[in-house]
This record gives C-alpha cells, sequence and structure tokens, in this order.
C-alpha cells in the first residue's frame, strides 16, 4: 500500500542532541563563538532544527547553496527550490574558519543550537535575486529585503540542536513535524490536505476545503503561517482567535489546527513548491494552492507580480518528485437560492448571475464603519473576533504624519491639531515634534542617513503604540527618507489608521522663515548634510493630504486635516 506520509526525501530530520549527551553538550558549548540570530532566522533554525525542513541539516553551505540556484535542487538531486542561509556581516565572516563550532542564540542570548562552520563565502546577490525571485528590481519585497536588510556573507554548516526557541504562546498548536505525524497514525488519517492561511478564514475557506477533502478522501490540516508574512495581514494573535473560532464550524475531528512558523520570501511559484515540501515533512499528502499563492502582490491593488496559476502548475509539475499532490483552491460564491456555497467553475448560468461575495476590501469598509457583515460570509465567533481587534475608524487609533522641510510649518501644524484633539477630548494624544525627539529619544544619534532613519523609525514605533491602544500620535519630524517613511506606514498601519501630511511649503520660503540659522550655515558650508541644501528631500509620493502654509494659514492647514479624518471616518 502507497505510504502518503513519508517524508520528503526519505528519513525525517531531527538535529537535536541526543537527551542522554545534552548536558555535556551543553556545558562544552559554553565556551564557543556566539552569533545572535535575527527573527527570519530564528524562524529558519526552529524549522531545520524539528524536521520542517527535511532533508537539510544545518544552513546550507555554498555548494547546496549554488544547486539550489542553479537547478531548483540539492546536490543530492532532491527538489529543494528557496536557499536556506545564516547571513552575517563582513567583519564576522572573515573571523569564521572551517570547523570551528559556532553557538546560536536567539536575540536575548539564549542559546538553541551550534553550527559547525563549513563554508563562509559572499554571494553574488543579484544572481540569487533574479534566480530565486525573477528580478532584481526593489519593488519586490523579497529582493528589497536581499539587498537592504540580509548582510553580504553567508556561513553554512550542520546543526546539532540544543533547545527549541522560545514561544510562550499557543504552546498546544505549535507541533513539530514529528508530533503531527504522529497525530495523524493515531487518528487513523492516511490521506491529509494541508491548507495554508495568513489571513482570517470565513466560509467560503470553510467550504472550500471541506470540499476538496471530500473529492480526495482526505483530512485537513489547518497550518497557517505565524513568522514573517504578507506586510498587509493581521497579527497572528488575532488570525489564531479567527482559526480556533471557525473550526468549531467544521465536522469534528475533520480538521487539526497546527502553527507554522515560517519566515515568508514571497517567491511566488518557487514558494508554493518550497511550502508543499514543507507540509510534506508534517506529514500532509496533498497541499492546496492558491492561484496566486505567495505572490507579493496578491493583497493590493497591484497587477500580480507573477502569471496567475503559475504556483498551482509548478506544484503540479513536481509531484512526482516531492510526492505531494497539488490540490487548487477554488473560488467559492455563495449562492442565495440553495443557500450555500458552490465553486464558481460549477455554477449554472443562471446561479453566475446571483451569487453573493465581499471582497477583502468590503469586508475591511464594514469593519472600518460598524457595519453589518451577514452570517452567510463568516461566522458570527469569526466576525465577533474581528470587531474587537480591528474597531471601527471612529473608535480606533491613529497617527498623523507631518513631513516636509524644515520651517514648512509642521510644528505649529502639530500644535494646533494637538489643541483641536484636546477639545475634542475623545482620545489621548501624543505629540512627538522632531525636537522633542530628538531631546527626549534620539539624543545621542547625529545626522547621518543612517541615523536620521533610525530616528525616523524611533518615532514609528512609538506611534505605533499609541495607535495600538487607541490613542493619537502627531509626529512632525523632517522625515526626509522615503523609505523610512515606508516602514512607519507599514507598521503602524497594522495597529490603526496612518495619514500622511505632506507640508509643501517651497524652500524658498522656509529659508525667509530661518529662525535658528541653520539654512544660512547650510548655505555658507558651515552646516553639512542640511536636507534642501546639500542633501536631498525625498518627496511623498502619495500623501494623504498636502498642505503648503505659504498660501494658507496654520488654522485653514488644521481644518483640511480635520476634514479628511471625518470624511475617512477617524473622527464623527
Amino acid at each position: 500500500m502507497e505510504n502518503l506520509i513519508e517524508p520528503h526525501g526519505g528519513q525525517l530530520v531531527n538535529l537535536f542532541c541526543p537527551w542522554d549527551k545534552a548536558e555535556d553538550f551543553k556545558k562544552e558549548s559554553i565556551e564557543y563563538p556566539s552569533l545572535n540570530l535575527d527573527s527570519s532566522r530564528l524562524f529558519d533554525l526552529e524549522l531545520l532544527m524539528n524536521g520542517g525542513f527535511s532533508p537539510l541539516r544545518g544552513f546550507m553551505t555554498r555548494r547546496e547553496y549554488e544547486s539550489v540556484l542553479k537547478n531548483n535542487t540539492l546536490p543530492n538531486g532532491l527538489i529543494w527550490p528557496i536557499p536556506i542561509y545564516l547571513d552575517v556581516p563582513e567583519e564576522r565572516a572573515r573571523e569564521l574558519e572551517t570547523g570551528e563550532k559556532i553557538a546560536l542564540r536567539d536575540t536575548e542570548g539564549f542559546m538553541l543550537g551550534v553550527m559547525t562552520v563549513s563554508d563562509v563565502w559572499k554571494p553574488d546577490k543579484t544572481k540569487e535575486a533574479l534566480r530565486i525571485y525573477g528580478t532584481e528590481s526593489p519593488d519586490h519585497p523579497g529582493v528589497a529585503r536581499l539587498f537592504n536588510s540580509v548582510k553580504e556573507w553567508y556561513v553554512g554548516g550542520e546543526i546539532t540542536g540544543t533547545a527549541d526557541p522560545i514561544h510562550f504562546d499557543y504552546k498546544m498548536l505549535r507541533m513539530s513535524p514529528h508530533e503531527t505525524r504522529n497525530l495523524f497514525r493515531k487518528l487513523g488519517w492516511r490521506k491529509i490536505v494541508a491548507f495554508e492561511a495568513h489571513g482570517p478564514l470565513h466560509n467560503a475557506h470553510k467550504e472550500m476545503t471541506l470540499k476538496a477533502a471530500m473529492e480526495h478522501g482526505a483530512n485537513i490540516f489547518l497550518n497557517p503561517i505565524v513568522g514573517l508574512t504578507h506586510p498587509s495581514d493581521l497579527d497572528h494573535y488575532t488570525r489564531v482567535r479567527c482559526y480556533e473560532a471557525i473550526i468549531r464550524n467544521y465536522p469534528p475531528d475533520s480538521v487539526v489546527l497546527s502553527l507554522l512558523p515560517l519566515a515568508m520570501r514571497l517567491a511566488g511559484p518557487r514558494e508554493a513548491l518550497w511550502h508543499a515540501i514543507i507540509r510534506k515533512n508534517y506529514g500532509c499528502s496533498h497541499f492546496m494552492v492558491a492561484e496566486n499563492h505567495a505572490d507579493p502582490h496578491s493583497f493590493s491593488d497591484k497587477k500580480l507580480f507573477y502569471p496567475c496559476n503559475a504556483a498551482q502548475q509548478y506544484v503540479a509539475d513536481h509531484e512526482q518528485a516531492t510526492g505531494v499532490k497539488m490540490v487548487e483552491m477554488k473560488k467559492m460564491v455563495y449562492i442565495p437560492a440553495k443557500a450555500q456555497y458552490l465553486p464558481l467553475d460549477e455554477c449554472k448560468a443562471e446561479e453566475s448571475h446571483t451569487f453573493q461575495e465581499l471582497s477583502a476590501v468590503e469586508l475591511k469598509r464594514r469593519l472600518d464603519a460598524d457595519l453589518d457583515i451577514p452570517a452567510w460570509y463568516s461566522p458570527p465567533e469569526v466576525v465577533e473576533v474581528l470587531k474587537k481587534a480591528y474597531p471601527p475608524r471612529s473608535k480606533r487609533g491613529f497617527s498623523i504624519f507631518l513631513t516636509g522641510l524644515s520651517g514648512s510649518g509642521k510644528s505649529t501644524l502639530a500644535k494646533v491639531l494637538m489643541s483641536r484633539f484636546m477639545q475634542i477630548g475623545e482620545r489621548p494624544v501624543t505629540l512627538l515634534d522632531g525636537d522633542i525627539v530628538r531631546k527626549n529619544l534620539s539624543s545621542e544619534l547625529g545626522f547621518s542617513r543612517h541615523h536620521r532613519e533610525l530616528n525616523i523609525t524611533r518615532i514609528g514605533f512609538v506611534a505605533s503604540e499609541i495607535a495600538k491602544n487607541g490613542g493619537i500620535a502627531i509626529c512632525a519630524p523632517i522625515a526626509a527618507i522615503a523609505d523610512a517613511r515606508l516602514h512607519n506606514r507599514n507598521l503602524i498601519s497594522s495597529y490603526g489608521g496612518y495619514i500622511e501630511v505632506y507640508v509643501s511649503t517651497p524652500l524658498e520660503v522656509c529659508e525667509m522663515r530661518d529662525r535658528k540659522g541653520l539654512y544660512a550655515k547650510a548655505r555658507a558650508g558651515i552646516l553639512k548634510g542640511f536636507t534642501g541644501i546639500d542633501d536631498p528631500y525625498e518627496i511623498p509620493a502619495n500623501p494623504e493630504v498636502t498642505v503648503d502654509t505659504s498660501t494658507i494659514t496654520p488654522y485653514e492647514a488644521t481644518q483640511e486635516i480635520m476634514l479628511y479624518l471625518k470624511k475617512e471616518g477617524y473622527l464623527g
């Protein structure tokens, strides 16, 4: 009889030190030099050690890395589409030697494992971007991260695990591949359809997974990603509460929920195949693939980066190599006359004109405005979770981010806005003016590009915490760097509203208002790197509001901002 739950490539890997040798190994490894891993590499390390990345036995060597880039396989011929490497700064790379043992630690210094160094090399990142993502354009978030965040040198070698990474949440839902495969055996499940999620699930998803399971004679493994997902995704606590709510609406004993600690790359078809192999290691025989699986533009109004259905075809083309059967995620629509969901491509002609659906955009609009969400769309238990986590805009925290040249009028606008909000009295208000922040939050920073970017992201972090707790943050730095502003937009938008206000007052007017004499010093060459003179200001591409205080008063400019807030539902 065909065994449908054998891991990809044979024996499931377990890199943890045997229990009878663990204590001696830990004592020995105390003296090893250390590397502290960032969150992305910690997720990779966890799946390496627990077998989720079987057959890998550590971070890839140079030979393995180059084989994946060139052939989409490991050197032994096994299919593997995504490189798994440990990146290090150049100065650290030059200190490492082949055969050296390194303690791998989390961000707080807790040791999780030991790596024996096999290779240290400087990769060709452009080649990697073209092979893995199909582009070298920084418009792709995976490419942007590769060039901007991944360090310049890679180190590879086998790993011995000493401890599981520390997770304080959902411990009963964090099963390893060994645990899920044992559970499936106990339940008598031979065929298992894995369904990946990194957003809330509603009735259409439930009916789609049940239909797929019935067609393939399988049960369902709901395996949402709770590592690094799409930037627009809700926090994983909210999503897990939604998953726990919806599985109560499935037939008894039809679904198992377990969380996957994965750092997504958003690499489209290659990533879809990678996800299928991982689910094979968790004991699944089938994997559901969306038409836009792992596409960086799948939850935006931009054109899909990868061809529609390419991911489905790619996984299907490699079924024999992986042992995982591709299951197409079909669009489900609600037919009122039948009070049930059907796949759109199976609807009769008359039904296809009468079906009902709610788009993600419409769901967001209804949550923003506190409007009804019909029970045919989502179970009341899921809607309740979403409404608690995503209150209407009139009750949600938000940040007003004023950006513009020195002397453009940002600080005055911020003070007028703060006074207006204080008079309304509906939310706590915090002013994060540029000078205030420099004095109290970033006093040790200079004015290099790196330090200015760090100053802006610090403001964004504080503003996100204020928005998360229902308050208003008024930020008024120069914020000349577009990437730093985008970072803040993505961060703050995860917790509340983000309203970027471009104070577009012309440079010549700002110079005339130069009460501190900064422009004069910059013109004279006394002050170097001054924004607008010898350092560029990157104009916002799509601010929510633009005001020019050379043509209107601060009170008129404030009124334009207030009218925008009322129009968008932030104010009653």
